[in-house]
Order: structure tokens, then C-alpha cells, then sequence
């Protein structure tokens, strides 16, 4: 008779809970990519925002916003890292939604059948704007009250019926009401904007769950080598013979929040420890509105809308600026162009080269965010005139255009092309993990030479470690030792054999054990315990990249 396996206490759980029947998405084994999982990294960054912002709210108080927040920085354990860390997660998740929704773009994951998806994406992008928008000028600094006054004055002077109401709705008594001497008057505006605040982070939150629940409806948009024309995604017969969702994904999937949640922590408070960053950078509060300093401040907005900032100040050729209406209709119209794009978009082929005319409109978008972002920072608040734009804008329109008009539009052409551009053993996290760990050396080293302390010694350890690992990955493909050959895998140390594998996770587990008795030791109360912080987003990152490492021990074959 033979016996029956013993359960252990987790597979119980799994059983009774039904983790295992739940219909999710299962996985081929090419999607094991960090650039399929871009939405789980935006979700985990703003899983992070929440939770940073919920411990927050026990300290910050509406009446008093700048110098809670001076309080949390200084004085509440750990609230430096917090406060940072929060400030950093909205600003990875921004960023992290932009290269979703172009990639998303360029592999045509906007088309049939994920039509609506797209929409809510576009929805989920606005909101989170509005959201840091009210989250950034809750500090009561100079550059927050200057967001507030430019945006009401943008939405009153379009002359729209209701826009006066739509403003008292949004602000109450407006900026101004972050100079007053009274308590009651600051705390009816700031109790305002963190209403408006959790608000929209309530309603990314369901709109979210909606969105996930599209995205497992039909799944990740199949490679164009795989399905390249429209409706593009695998049949529930088609997914049987994929990756169960579970372990899988949830081992892939808590890898990447490991590794995002390490880039949040490990960012800002490395960035606070550098001297003379640029104020629309600074994880700092800028000086308090009002104060004398403030008068010295140059206004800028947040920088995830430097680009409006920029737009607003554009001349028409007559040389009369845009009106705010014209301003408001143009943002208008450019937002449902690109929430309905899958309906404009009535091609039916995945291929970019079967759809130029989006290509280029999309690309120039991309262009133009950027390049109006770095002129608003450049030169705030200066007109440009019509001439200045032709000479700054025209030159993108012109050369991307000409390439896209003149690439090959033969479905073998494109695929090959595209087939060329994809063809690495790293993957985008590899690339992503050198960047940040380069960056992150060069800014410890330099503190480490400004302030030669013991501490800063030994915080710059673990961060060399981190970037020898990632430049090993990196470094022969660069030089040319190493031929770019395809990997449908992506998964990090594909070139590794498992055995050193394992010994890479036991090193990682050793140092991961110092780094905790290290971060126990470090102050933590004050802008020191950004150094703590730094550790612990270190740590964080290494954990992420051990698992990586199972995932390839375990499920890669």
C-alpha cells in the first residue's frame, strides 16, 4: 500500500485557501523578462507609497505642515527614510508608469483585446499625477504653495463657467493660506489637499484592481514572433501548456518588489547625503513658503509637470502668449487622444512599420516631455517665442519622422529588426541594476572622500559589492567579449552555472546578515539615519537579486 505524501504546513494553507485554482494568468517561459513585468514594479511602488504614507499621516499635522515635517525629518525615528523614501516611491512609480505605457505602445499591447486596459492605464497615470500633485504641496514649502497658485490661476483664467467653484473645491482658501498666522486658516487648506490627496490614491487603488483584473483576463501581449497581428493573446488552450501561476510568478513577482522597494529606499537617501542637488531633485523640503529664504527660491513646479510648466510659457506666432484656455484645451484634447488610441488606431498589425503615423506621434511624445521638462528647468517662467520653438521642436518631428517614413515596411524586414534590437543575453534589469549601482558608488565614494567617517567607510562596502556584480553582468557585452545571443529566459546569472549560483546566494545571506547588525547600529534619528536607510535599500536589492537567483535555480531550465 503506498502512502500518502505528508502535507507541510504551508501546502495546507495554499490547499485550503485555493491559491493554486485561482485563474491568473499562466506564463511562458520567454515572459520571465523584467520588461513584461513593468506593471508589477508600478504596482509595487505604489504598494510602497502607501504604506510609507499611511505611518506618516500618524505625525503629520495639517495646522502645522512644514514643521511636522521638519519634526518627522528630525526628530521621529526613522522618519528621514520614511519621508524620503514616500517622496521617492511617487516619483519611481511616475517614471515607472511612463516607460509602461510606451512600451505598452511600441509592442502593441493597446490593440484588441486589451482596448480598455489601455484606457484605465491612461486613467491610472492621470490620477497618480493629481495625486503626488496634492501629496508634493502638502509640505507647505515655497515650490508646493507656487504649484498651487499656478494651478489655480491656470484653471480660473481659462474663464470656463465653474472654474472659480472647481478651484474653492480643490484649494479652499488657496495658497495664501499657507502664509497666515492662523492655525485654523492653514489647516482649512491643507486639510483640503491631504483629502484630495488620499482621495485619489483611494481611487488608484480600485481603478487598479480593475486594471489587474483586465491585465489577467488576457494576459501579457504574446511576442510579436509569437502572434504579430491582432487579436494578440494566448487561448485558454494555449496556456496549458505554460507556467502554472503559482510558485512561479509569485517567486518572479516578489523579486521584483524586492528589488523596486530597494531602488526607492536606497535612491533619495543616498541623494539627500549630496550636496548641491538641483531643489526639483532634492528629497529636502524646499524652504518654507513665505520665509526670507523663499524669496531666493526660483519657483518651480514638481517636476513630473516642468513640461506643462514649459508649455504654458509658449507664444503664438503673432507673439501673444497662449491663453489658459487654450492651454486647458490642448492638454484636454492631447489626454483623450491618448486614452482612445486603440480606436484611432485601427491597424491591425503589431508591427511599428504598420503603423507609422501613431509611431511617430507617440515617439515625438516622448521626445518632446523630455525636452520640454529640460527647458522648463533651464529657463522657468522665461516666454519662448514661436521662432525659439521651430528651432528646439522642429529638428525631433523632422528626423523621426524621416526614419520611421523610410523603415522597411516588409513584416520579415521589421520582425528581423526587431528580432536585433532584442537580442541580448541581459536583460533590462541588468542594465537597470549597473546604472543604479554605478551611480550609486560614484555618489558613496565622493561622500566618502567629502566625509572620510568610519560609517561612510563602511556604507560604501556593500555598495561596491553591488556594483562589481552588476558590472560583471554588464561589462564584456560592453567591450565586445561577449556575442549578443538570444534569451528567452531573462532571468539574471543565465550565464551562471546553478552551483555558483547558490554560492552567490550564500554570500548574499552572509552579507545580508552584516548589513542588518550594521544597520541596528547607525543612527536613527535625524538626517543620519538616511544611512540606515541606505542599508536597508541595499539589502533590500540584494534579497531581490537572491531571488532571482532561485528563480533561475529552480524554474530556469
Amino acid at each position: 500500500m503506498v502512502e500518502e505524501k505528508k502535507e507541510g504546513i504551508i501546502d495546507s494553507v495554499i490547499d485550503r485557501v485555493g491559491i493554486k485554482e485561482a485563474p491568473l494568468f499562466r506564463t511562458p517561459d520567454y515572459m520571465y523578462n523584467i520588461s513584461y513585468w513593468l506593471g508589477g514594479m508600478v504596482a509595487a511602488a505604489f504598494a510602497y507609497t502607501v504604506i510609507t504614507g499611511l505611518l506618516l499621516l500618524m505625525y503629520y499635522q495639517p495646522a502645522y505642515a512644514y514643521q511636522s515635517t521638519m519634526n518627522i525629518i528630525y526628530n521621529v525615528p526613522y522618519g528621514a527614510i520614511l519621508l524620503f523614501s514616500h517622496l521617492y516611491g511617487a516619483y519611481i512609480m511616475i517614471i515607472l508608469a511612463y516607460i509602461h505605457m510606451f512600451r505598452n505602445f511600441y509592442v502593441g499591447a493597446y490593440k484588441k483585446p486589451r482596448e480598455l486596459q489601455w484606457v484605465t492605464g491612461v486613467l491610472l497615470l492621470a490620477l497618480t499625477l493629481g495625486a503626488s500633485f496634492f501629496g508634493y504641496s502638502l509640505v507647505s514649502d515655497v515650490l508646493g504653495v507656487n504649484a498651487i497658485d499656478i494651478g489655480s490661476e491656470l484653471m480660473v483664467g481659462t474663464g470656463i463657467p465653474g472654474a472659480t467653484t472647481l478651484v474653492n473645491w480643490l484649494f479652499g482658501p488657496g495658497g495664501s493660506a499657507a502664509l497666515s498666522s492662523s492655525p485654523e486658516v492653514r489647516s482649512e487648506l491643507f486639510d483640503r489637499l491631504l483629502g484630495w490627496h488620499i482621495l485619489l490614491v483611494f481611487l488608484i487603488g480600485v481603478l487598479f484592481m480593475f486594471h489587474l483584473m483586465l491585465a489577467e483576463r488576457y494576459g501579457m501581449t504574446p511576442s510579436k514572433k509569437e502572434k504579430s497581428k491582432v487579436p494578440a493573446y494566448y487561448t485558454k488552450e494555449e496556456q496549458l501548456r505554460f507556467n502554472e501561476w503559482w510558485p512561479r510568478n509569485f517567486v518572479y513577482m516578489l523579486s521584483i518588489v524586492l528589488l523596486t522597494w530597494g531602488v526607492i529606499l536606497f535612491v533619495p537617501n543616498l541623494l539627500a547625503n549630496i550636496n548641491g542637488l538641483p531643489i526639483v531633485i532634492n528629497p529636502y523640503p524646499a524652504p518654507q513658503a513665505g520665509s526670507p529664504q523663499a524669496i531666493h527660491t526660483e519657483p518651480y513646479p514638481p517636476w513630473f509637470f516642468l513640461f506643462l510648466y514649459k508649455f504654458v510659457d509658449f507664444e503664438l506666432p503673432n507673439g501673444q502668449p497662449l491663453t489658459p484656455i487654450l492651454v486647458m484645451a490642448v492638454l484636454v484634447i492631447g489626454l483623450l487622444v491618448l486614452m482612445f488610441l486603440p480606436f484611432l488606431d485601427t491597424s491591425d498589425s503589431l508591427l511599428l512599420t504598420r503603423r507609422k503615423f501613431w509611431t511617430w506621434i507617440m515617439t515625438l511624445l516622448a521626445i518632446y516631455m523630455v525636452e520640454l521638462s529640460v527647458w522648463g528647468y533651464l529657463q522657468p517662467g522665461v516666454p519662448a517665442p514661436f521662432s525659439e520653438q521651430v528651432v528646439l521642436l522642429a529638428p525631433p518631428a523632422i528626423i523621426v519622422g524621416l526614419i520611421i517614413l523610410f523603415w522597411p515596411s516588409k513584416d520579415n524586414n521589421a520582425v528581423g529588426a526587431i528580432k536585433f534590437l532584442f537580442r541580448f543575453q541581459l536583460t533590462p534589469l541588468d542594465i537597470l541594476l549597473a546604472s543604479v549601482s554605478t551611480l550609486a558608488l560614484a555618489g558613496t565614494a565622493v561622500n566618502f572622500l567629502v566625509e572620510p567617517t568610519v560609517i561612510n567607510g563602511i556604507a560604501l562596502a556593500p555598495v561596491a559589492m553591488l556594483a562589481v556584480y552588476s558590472l560583471r553582468r554588464v561589462a564584456p557585452y560592453i567591450v565586445g567579449r561577449k556575442k549578443i545571443m538570444a534569451n528567452g529566459q531573462g532571468s539574471v546569472g543565465v550565464s551562471w552555472s546553478k552551483n555558483a549560483a547558490m554560492v552567490a546566494m550564500f554570500a548574499i545571506l552572509i552579507i545580508s546578515i552584516g548589513l542588518m547588525v550594521l544597520m541596528w547600529t547607525l543612527p536613527s534619528v535625524g538626517p543620519q539615519a538616511t544611512y540606515a536607510g541606505m542599508d536597508l535599500g541595499v539589502i533590500l536589492m540584494l534579497w531581490g537579486i537572491a531571488v532571482q537567483l532561485y528563480h533561475y535555480i529552480v524554474y530556469v531550465r
